[in-house]
């Protein structure tokens, strides 16, 4: 089989800014050459009240859907950009409470089973 480039970020979610503490809640990965963008979250609520009791859990989630629904059909106003463009958008620097890593690269000959491995390799304890 054919293996072919993939590009992968992991989705932080970072509570405070000034401490920098972060909890690993998603992978992105885009593979260009088989078309494929996707995002899969999981946010351990305990890790993140070990962080920071005060950060509301429900608005976490929220900001996390974000990321998959700008990977799907109905992008919101990523709707119209190629899913390379998305990937790029949702990966560009911010300052929020979740954020992405740096992008990595890799070889693949399934990227469903890619994200798969790096979600339980690097999100799942």
């Amino acid at each position: 089989m054919e293996r072919d480039v993939y590009e992968y970020a992991v989705i932080r979610v970072i509570p405070q800014m000034e401490r920098g503490e972060q909890i690993n809640a998603g992978i992105l990965l885009y593979c260009q050459p088989r078309a494929y963008l996707c995002a899969r979250v999981e946010l351990d609520e305990s890790r993140l009240r070990a962080l920071d009791p005060g950060t509301d859990p429900a608005e976490v989630r929220l900001a996390l859907a974000a990321y998959e629904l700008a990977c799907g059909d109905s992008a919101g106003p990523l709707v119209g950009e190629s899913l390379g463009s998305r990937f790029r958008w949702l990966t560009a620097p911010r300052s929020t409470v979740v954020q992405t890593s740096a992008v990595h690269a890799g070889l693949t000959t399934d990227p469903d089973a890619e994200l798969a491995r790096l979600f339980d390799r690097l999100v799942r304890l």
